[in-house]
């Protein structure tokens, strides 16, 4: 039971990288109009018609491919085995271009949304000042987009695809485990705060979460340590680098 239960957690990285970004929405939550409304609308849709998309793909795969076959597809392109399965070797070349047409468009979402988190770091004086500016024809973080793309390309020259997917979902857990406890954190040191946004299913819910990430985070840990230690000393390498920046100004400086 205990290796099963093992097994099932440390495959969850590919299906947590599958589903990752869902929240990137709020990172534009400054320039949204309404976002107390509009930014539960979007996250909740938005997981609803994914999660629907993911299962309804499933289904297909598992009524068009025996099990063996999903097992053993080639390079793991269970999608590709099916389109084939259905059309024949010429689903082979349209997923081929499904497959482009949706990761383009996520990396322009993600590359897009993740130069406003340096934006606003930089607003709160905990990044380059440079990274906190917006070009005047576009009105968008030029130096945050700049210093995303090289350190994007450090990434992609440091490994292999597989390799980068375990370092960023047991970063990307650490961060949500830490989100998530803030609320509790905030709502014991804080409690006459305005909270705009609810917490569906506080505590017990949030508390769930908790553990069952904390407890692939562990898993992983134990079990792909060529790959998740690395990442744990990358995400921690970031806590002397907050208290030597924030205290001594340095953003003033750094151009």
């Amino acid at each position: 039971m205990v290796g099963l239960f093992t097994i099932l957690a440390v495959a969850q990285v590919g299906s947590l990288f599958s589903a990752d970004a869902w929240n990137n929405v709020t990172f534009t939550a400054g320039e949204i109009r309404n976002p107390r409304r509009n930014l539960p609308i979007s996250l909740g849709l938005g997981v609803a018609i994914v999660s629907v998309l993911y299962v309804s793909a499933n289904l297909v795969y598992l009524n068009v491919l025996p099990f063996e076959a999903i097992q053993h597809a080639p390079e793991d392109r269970v999608a590709t085995a099916a389109m084939k399965q259905i059309l024949g070797p010429a689903g082979v070349g349209i997923m081929a271009a499904a497959i482009m047409v949706s990761c383009f468009g996520c990396v322009n979402g993600l590359i897009l949304a993740g130069a406003r988190v340096y934006y606003a770091m930089s607003l709160d004086k905990l990044f380059f000042r440079r990274a906190g500016t917006l070009g005047e024809k576009h009105r968008a973080p030029v130096f945050a987009l700049a210093i995303q793309g090289v350190w994007a390309m450090i990434l992609t020259l440091s490994g292999t695809y597989s390799d980068l997917l375990d370092y960023v979902i047991f970063a990307v857990l650490v961060f949500y485990i830490l989100s998530i406890a803030a609320i509790f954190v905030l709502r014991w040191k804080r409690p006459e705060m305005e909270r705009p946004y609810k917490a569906f299913g506080y505590p017990v819910l949030p508390a769930i979460y908790i553990v069952a990430a904390s407890t692939i985070e562990i898993l992983l840990l134990v079990y792909k340590p060529n790959y998740t230690w690395p990442g744990l000393i990358i995400v921690l390498l970031g806590v002397p680098v907050y208290y030597l920046w924030k205290p001594k100004s340095l953003v003033g400086g750094a151009q």
